[in-house]
């Protein structure tokens, strides 16, 4: 396989083209205040390509920082391992406990962790309680926080690592699970394993580091985002008490380009006081309306409104540049394969039918042995001719332009040769590593005509590694379902109550008449099939009469009630579904002990995640139930037992998450037992009576147990009727 390993070149400064180190308000394309919130100088930059040598890097700077470090990221892994083919150094693998020992072994240095305050959608790609494990413990010099300062629906997604705010880095790279990977980007590569031992596959991304005024600059950037989300300031400042002479930039790091300004462009959603930020958004259209020859994209995502007008505006001009975007093949997940990749496609068609003059090209990277899988490009970078370079955190999605938090910095040639060259040296750089050609293999082919397209269909192989071009296809059923103002990447910011009635709608009567209607049509099929197991050849082949004499037996074991007690409050402190318990109940004890049964260890485990989240605190609730909790707070407070009773009834929010919180509010125990009791009597009494019934159906399906279990699916229908018309009136 040919070589895509760029040569590092140091580019010297040249004194007839130095620029000014002091910040500016305008450099070439970038206006401050429009799309860049502000311009600072640089003293070296280097494009770290895939994580393999971004995260070896950034371990060799971690181990010179004196003073401060601020990691912020969308999701911190402690367990991930920088550098999985072995430490270079003496300190532990994972990154939690390397940082552990780093700040045990500095006194004085202060390790600043924010995370996003994710949505729970992400629950199972993220390490379990983040905030309780041991890779983050110290008795002084590790502060983790997670970032809950946005708006409902939006994330933290910015991602940077800035050292004694004197080296920073910014780009498309979290520190946590599944990122790292070489350029070769091999089908097999045994290093490419989780915390878990679990392998992934390969994962192409950019990183950008850099020092001077700009890294400064990044820095006061992380901690403003620190005391926003944590609510107060921090002490320590860095340049004050590093030591000037020392070099904070790592040996083995070669410095690709020297001085050099760079704009810091942003998206923050609006919250609170603050307005909204969307220098991103500004800066993408112009660098597209910019483009002469040639735009050069990689990106996760490949759906938002700004790029699709843009590029169209480009496409139909007769003079207009060539278009290559990089992108995986497959969205990450099915979910995201069916909303994300339904937008993404109707994307690409819009910009296909806009292509008069055949300059568009959409292409994924191809490496054999891949199977089903792809090479899953999470970078985030365009470059437009030789001229700019941006990269960062942000997609080219609807969300990163308006809704998440994001940062790009770029770089602006204006009219400096030496900066021209550096940036067209990265961009063959990545196209020799996606082609698996040598760097001047891709020189030549741009120098035959300039154009990026003709360039790479002539170095495009149709077997081994190589680009191949990609059209997206979706389903009609599939397209249909996605409708167009999908909230999954929304184009504007998301008022609290619009977010609140797209997925908790007003007509709640409707989702809960949907809910019980399911739920007593189950049960009547249910007696359905009783009456078939007792009457025909079923109930021969499943014998499920000896099941439920088996399941029946369970309840002389000794101490079987107080096992079972036990049990609920195990059970909830792990987030076992309470109905589930529930339902065993009445299948081992019966209607009566089960009901109170039922009730009694529902209540038992109700007062010990209470009494946990009193123990806790908000702030430690918070971290663990998440920053929406707050607003499940607020509602237990101020109208307790009808809150809790209304909470009991309905299915709103899971049953450990609801005694956390009512705990960490410091609702009275009384008027918390007193909603409790009346919420969930009704709905055990009715899942014990059902799962008894059910039992006794099957053991004995007479008139009266076959009556008995249509009757609770009829009650379970006219609750339904009657909470719609309640609500209804309600509302």
């Amino acid at each position: 396989m040919a070589s895509t390993a760029a040569p590092h070149t140091t580019f010297p400064a040249r004194d007839s083209t130095r620029v000014s180190p002091s910040s500016t308000s305008r450099h070439g394309l970038l206006e401050a205040g429009r799309n860049c919130g502000s311009i600072h100088h640089a003293d070296r930059f280097a494009l770290l390509i895939d994580g393999s040598a971004y995260f070896a890097i950034l371990r060799e700077a971690l181990l010179r920082a004196q003073r401060t470090v601020f990691i912020v990221g969308w999701d911190i892994d402690s367990r991930m391992r920088l550098t999985p083919q072995g430490a270079p150094d003496a300190f532990p693998e994972p990154l939690g406990e390397f940082l552990q020992s780093l700040s045990l072994m500095r006194r004085r240095l202060r390790i600043y962790i924010l995370a996003w305050d994710f949505a729970m959608i992400y629950a199972f790609e993220r390490e379990w309680l983040p905030v309780y494990q041991t890779g983050w413990h110290s008795r002084r010099g590790i502060v983790f926080r997670q970032d809950g300062a946005h708006p409902r629906g939006a994330s933290h997604h910015q991602k940077l690592v800035v050292i004694d705010d004197r080296l920073a880095f910014v780009g498309g790279l979290d520190l946590t699970r599944s990122r790292w990977d070489t350029p070769a980007h091999m089908p097999d590569d045994g290093l490419r394993r989780d915390a878990n031992g679990v392998p992934y596959g390969p994962f192409h991304d950019v990183e950008a580091m850099f020092d001077g005024d700009a890294a400064a600059a990044i820095g006061a950037l992380a901690r403003e985002r620190w005391q926003r989300s944590c609510g107060k300031p921090l002490a320590v400042r860095a340049h004050r008490a590093v030591d000037h002479d020392s070099d904070p930039w790592p040996p083995s790091a070669h410095v690709e380009l020297r001085d050099v300004m760079l704009g810091i462009s942003l998206t923050e959603p609006p919250y609170g006081s603050r307005s909204a930020v969307q220098h991103i958004r500004a800066l993408t259209a112009d660098l597209i309306a910019a483009a002469r020859r040639n735009v050069y994209i990689e990106n996760q995502y490949f759906t938002a409104a700004v790029v699709r007008e843009a590029l169209c505006r480009r496409l139909i001009q007769d003079n207009g540049p060539d278009i290559a975007t990089v992108v995986p093949r497959m969205q990450s997940g099915w979910l995201q394969e069916a909303t994300m990749g339904v937008l993404r496609a109707r994307l690409h068609q819009a910009l296909v039918d806009a292509d008069r003059h055949g300059r568009f090209r959409m292409y994924c990277p191809h490496v054999d042995g891949l199977g089903d899988s792809c090479v899953n490009v999470h970078s985030k970078i365009m470059i437009i001719d030789d001229e700019v370079l941006s990269i960062g955190s942000a997609n080219l999605n609807n969300r990163s332009m308006v809704l998440d938090t994001e940062c790009n910095i770029t770089i602006d040639a204006n009219g400096d040769a030496r900066v021209s060259e550096a940036i067209a040296r990265w961009r063959n750089r990545l196209l020799a590593e996606h082609l698996d050609v040598e760097e001047a293999e891709v020189i030549r082919a741009l120098e035959a005509d300039g154009r990026l397209n003709t360039a790479i269909d002539a170095l495009r192989r149709a077997d081994g590694r190589s680009l191949r071009q990609f059209t997206p296809v979706i389903t009609a059923d599939l397209d249909k379902l996605v409708p167009v103002n999908a909230w999954l990447d929304p184009e504007q910011p998301i008022a609290p109550d619009a977010f609140m009635r797209e997925f908790v709608p007003e007509e709640r009567s409707k989702s809960l008449t949907v809910r019980f209607l399911g739920l007593g049509g189950i049960v009547l099929v249910l007696v359905v099939m009783a009456v078939l197991w007792r009457f025909t050849s079923f109930g021969e082949h499943l014998n499920l009469a000896e099941l439920a004499r088996i399941i029946r037996r369970a309840d002389a074991l000794p101490f079987a009630p107080v096992i079972l007690l036990s049990a609920y409050v195990a059970a909830a402190i792990v987030s076992v579904p309470i109905t589930f318990l529930i339902a065993a109940t009445g299948l081992v004890f019966g209607a009566w002990p089960g009901i109170g049964y039922a009730l009694g260890g529902t209540l038992l485990s109700a007062i010990a995640t209470y009494g946990i989240g009193w123990l806790l605190g908000g702030d430690a609730v918070r971290r663990l139930a998440g920053a929406r909790a707050n607003k499940l707070s607020e509602r237990i407070g101020q109208r307790g037992i009808v809150t809790v009773v209304i909470l009991r009834l309905l299915p709103i929010a899971p049953f450990t998450v609801v005694n956390l919180v009512a705990g960490a509010s410091h609702i009275r125990l009384r008027d918390y037992m007193i909603g409790s009791v009346i919420g969930m009597v009704p709905g055990i009494v009715l899942t014990v009576t059902f799962a008894h019934q059910l039992l006794e159906a099957i053991r004995h399906p007479d008139v009266g147990s076959v009556a008995m279990m249509s009757a609770i699916g009829v009650a379970l229908v006219g609750i339904s009727v009657i909470l719609q018309r309640w609500l209804g009136r309600r509302k």
